[in-house]
């Protein structure tokens, strides 16, 4: 069990989601981009391998650190072996947009095998609509081979999925489509990462509010000068470190220049509602979004009636959540999060059979999860908990968490997998006082 501790921290990872659009957009303008603050786990260097495999010059200056060479719009060159890895790399997918409008580009596309048991149909869908074919026809999962076209047009789309992949899917073909493209976006509106990138670097963007949906409208065929940009820490991988500092009695750290949009902090909202003392400091806007210090305080913590409305500003904190809520006294109930059962895993199954060999009681259906919190004056550290692998990097960083709040002798399967996102997850650890062993098998 970690003791109270006063620590700061200022080497969170850059922000995957926008680490991925950075990396795409930049091979796709002209010139020289230099880029800071790139996420370095095995996502990221699948997409920066992927880059590389499309022609495009990429070099590393130091951690964290990179130079693209961008040769403009439409400039993929076919790849020499024709495949393209993903890896674990979900968002990579994004990269679909730029090959369904290159007509040159017939690749195959495969990944890890968590990735290839997960439907694309969300990539799929608008890129079949602009002229992109993908064989073998009607199949929805990796490996898929992709044909790109040329002679796509813009169009009009209406999302209502609330996938901010699937919304950076069309706002990549529209780059390289004539016209203007046009998106319908209704609720549940997604993150908006690409629509704050696309403005930063250039592009004439424009988004309208008009009633209750969102007029996204973005003009084709802009050669665009390249750019400098430093991507602020990543608040997903926050709430790993905020977890521990809130559920440790005494203690206080601070996060330093963290991504705080407000798509990504539904987290740290779900938790004030709960009584957490968390403030934000030294907000600056950086390429239109907001960063900040993060300070955290241990707080006495009440259940939550997690709220529908935070579902998709909280996609991958919801686990987190689930284990805060393991180890105080009451029961929080997650509703409306079947979402959850698509992603890297069936998360809620996942996280049911680990807080259960913790000990902790829950019930589970289709669509939600109570989580009934523990006693901590009747809690036994002495039974050893074995978590089991999964490809889900988060689900055995929660195990990790919970171990370490707990004090409870634990072994956990599979940590290989945390370096798909968060390469110094575990140097962290030790800098704020975990003590834990590492076994390679």
């Amino acid at each position: 069990k970690i003791k109270k501790f006063n620590k700061s921290i200022s080497t969170i990872p850059g922000c995957k989601s926008i680490s991925f659009r950075a990396l795409i957009f930049s091979s796709q303008l002209i010139g020289v981009s230099y880029l800071k603050g790139i996420s370095e786990g095995d996502d990221i260097k699948c997409c920066i391998q992927s880059l590389r495999d499309l022609g495009v010059r990429i070099l590393r200056l130091k951690p964290g650190e990179y130079k693209i060479f961008g040769n403009g719009e439409n400039s993929f060159r076919q790849p020499l072996k024709k495949k393209l890895y993903f890896g674990n790399a979900g968002t990579l997918g994004i990269l679909i947009g730029f090959l369904a409008t290159s007509s040159n580009i017939n690749v195959k596309i495969f990944g890890d095998k968590s990735l290839q048991s997960r439907s694309m149909e969300k990539f799929i869908g608008p890129a079949s609509r602009v002229g992109c074919t993908f064989r073998p026809e009607g199949k929805k999962k990796f490996p898929l081979v992709v044909q790109g076209t040329d002679y796509g047009l813009a169009q009009h789309h209406v999302l209502s999925s609330g996938s901010a992949q699937e919304k950076a899917v069309i706002l990549n073909m529209a780059k390289n489509l004539a016209g203007i493209t046009t998106i319908e976006e209704r609720p549940p509106f997604s993150r908006n990462h690409s629509e704050l990138m696309l403005r930063s670097i250039g592009a004439d963007i424009k988004v309208q509010k008009k009633g209750v949906y969102n007029l996204i409208s973005l003009r084709g065929q802009q050669n665009l000068k390249s750019v400098s940009m430093d991507i602020a820490g990543d608040c997903s991988s926050a709430s790993f470190f905020i977890a521990i500092c809130l559920m440790t009695k005494g203690s206080s750290l601070r996060i330093k220049k963290i991504n705080l949009n407000k798509f990504r902090i539904g987290y740290i909202r779900c938790l004030k509602s709960m009584g957490a003392n968390i403030k934000f400091k030294n907000i600056k806007k950086k390429f239109g979004e907001p960063v900040g210090d993060i300070i955290v305080k241990s707080s006495k913590l009440r259940p939550i009636n997690f709220p529908k409305k935070e579902v998709i500003s909280t996609l991958d904190e919801i686990p987190i959540l689930m284990t805060i809520a393991s180890m105080i006294p009451g029961c929080s109930h997650f509703k409306n999060i079947g979402v959850l059962r698509k992603k890297e895993t069936d998360r809620i199954k996942k996280m049911s059979e680990n807080l259960k060999a913790f000990g902790v009681r829950t019930i589970v259906t289709k669509n939600s999860m109570k989580v009934y919190g523990e006693n901590p004056k009747i809690f036994s550290q002495n039974k050893q908990v074995r978590i089991k692998a999964t490809l889900d990097h988060r689900i055995q960083m929660c195990g990790v968490i919970r171990a370490v709040c707990s004090g409870q002798n634990t072994i956990i399967n599979g940590c290989e997998t945390i370096r798909t996102s968060f390469s110094n997850f575990f140097l962290l650890l030790k800098k704020i006082g975990v003590k834990f062993k590492y076994e390679i098998k």
